[in-house]
């Protein structure tokens, strides 16, 4: 197994070299969503980023234990360990079980993925179905003097920590800068310093889910599950844990130190962050009135959008920008991803269809390099997609007969293709999306058919105004010995 992987850890600000603790084993843990609502286009990002790390070290030969967590019942996904919890918020106003609540968003998570080609993890664990578990992990803080009960609610203590070990590593902050930075206690908090955050809530008599436990009955604090989860499933250290950039503080800030106050080390190795996506250069939020879902952009049903997406277009459309950065969302940069898209899928059709030549006259060893690198320099899938498209004129050359491939030279550019267009890259041609793509595809067979058989009987006129009319509406026909091929300009 070759492994020239290196990975930009968050947690020492630089790319690493991609060294599992037990190979071929690895660990991969990523934040899963909060189901209270439909998914959407923030979700994706995160979504299709780890499942293309995922693809990418099974591509590698690595045998990989995904688990991704569902953030469902009990829960104040709030640092502040105030306010009600969403889930419970829905199921009181539809007078719903709070589990029928989760389990709706959980199906409809599922189906949005399926469509964009997100393969399942290998363990997908529920917060609600470890309480055991975490408040094992609190029995253990507290024994260390990490943590104080409250009048049944127990709290992390993070200035007791902060003398041992230092809190806001991850984030690069300090507690000094932290505290002059947040409000005063108001006298009615039971939290002994503002920065302290709740492993156990005793719940209030409004509140549906509860458990028993030794200090009251009430619910496991939101950063508790992953610690908790990640352990139980990977081990108490593990290689890669994911997550959006929004995670980083407190969320994951917090299970560093969870994780340290409870089983003396930390457990990750590799902390891994996406960035956010913003609308028309500004964040996402449904305040805002610019919040997205993915059966919106699917069905085209926003007042933001021009038209419908497909699922594919939202997956090329991601994978153009390295996960890193911030990706803006408008309907330009979302339709000419439409068209990279069209374009990387008809390169694909013509490459099966090529047949091999006596001699080479293009580098494959080249492009094969350049594209091992791009994936080999922190998940580079924009600059991959650029390798893979600037070839796509090659290929035209090669289905022109312009050009020519030996016989192994075309099996490993198709190999080459194949392996990072479908299996690391996870993109399905037109027809396998389940969207409008296919229909597009018969109707264009069906009037490029019909400028054949114009052409066939000499009507010059007929087929250059198809012709014409096509390329009015951005679509570039092209003349082959055997037929015609089309692209989206």
């Amino acid at each position: 197994m070759s492994n020239k992987l290196h990975i930009y850890n968050t947690l020492t600000r630089k790319k690493e070299k991609f060294d599992p603790i037990n190979p071929p084993f690895v660990g991969l843990y990523a934040c899963g969503p909060t189901v209270y609502g439909d998914a959407h286009l923030g979700h994706a990002r995160q979504a299709i980023t780890f499942d293309v790390l995922y693809r990418y070290l099974l591509y590698l030969d690595y045998k990989v234990r995904y688990v991704r967590n569902i953030t469902d019942v009990g829960h104040l996904e709030n640092d502040a360990d105030e306010g009600e919890d969403k889930i419970l918020v829905k199921a009181r106003l539809e007078a719903l079980e709070p589990m029928e609540v989760v389990q709706h968003y959980m199906n409809h998570y599922h189906l949005n993925m399926a469509s964009l080609n997100v393969l399942p993890p290998s363990i997908e664990p529920r917060a609600s179905g470890h309480i055991i578990e975490q408040q094992e992990l609190i029995g253990k803080i507290m024994a260390a003097g990490y943590a104080y009960e409250v009048n049944g609610s127990v709290y992390f203590d993070v200035n007791a920590y902060n003398q041992n070990h230092p809190y806001g590593q991850l984030s690069g902050r300090k507690v000094e800068d932290l505290l002059s930075n947040t409000r005063a206690l108001d006298g009615q908090s039971e939290k002994r310093n503002a920065l302290d955050f709740a492993l156990w809530k005793k719940a209030d008599p409004a509140h549906i889910m509860r458990w028993p436990s030794p200090w009251s009955e009430g619910y496991p604090g939101w950063h508790l599950e992953c610690s908790a989860m990640s352990t139980k499933y990977l081990g108490m250290q593990f290689d890669i844990h994911g997550g959006g950039m929004d995670l980083l503080f407190p969320h994951h800030e917090c299970e560093i130190a969870q994780n340290v106050a409870g089983y003396g080390a930390p457990s990750v190795r590799y902390w891994m962050h996406n960035n956010m996506i913003t609308i028309n250069g500004q964040k996402m939020g449904r305040s805002l009135g610019n919040f997205i879902t993915l059966d919106e952009l699917f069905a085209g049903d926003h007042k933001l959008l021009e038209q419908a997406y497909g699922p594919m277009t939202i997956r090329f459309f991601i994978l153009q920008a390295h996960y890193r950065s911030t990706l803006d969302f408008s309907n330009e940069a979302l339709q000419a991803a439409e068209k990279g898209y069209h374009r990387l899928m008809k390169a694909m059709e013509q490459l099966d269809a090529l047949k091999a030549g006596n001699e080479s006259s293009f580098d494959v060893t080249s492009l094969t390099d350049r594209c091992h690198k791009a994936m080999e320099d922190d998940m580079n899938t924009a600059m991959l997609i650029g390798h893979l498209l600037g070839a796509v004129t090659q290929i035209n050359n090669l289905a022109e007969g312009k050009e020519s491939l030996s016989k192994s030279d075309l099996e490993s550019l198709r190999s080459l293709y194949h392996s990072y267009v479908y299996s690391v890259l996870g993109l399905t041609p037109p027809e396998a999306s389940g969207t409008s793509d296919e229909i597009t595809g018969h109707l264009m067979e069906l009037i490029l058919q019909l400028r054949q058989e114009a052409k066939s009987n000499r009507d010059f006129q007929t087929a250059d105004r198809i012709r014409d009319g096509l390329t009015d509406l951005g679509i570039n026909v092209k003349d082959r010995k055997d037929g015609a091929d089309w692209e989206i300009l």
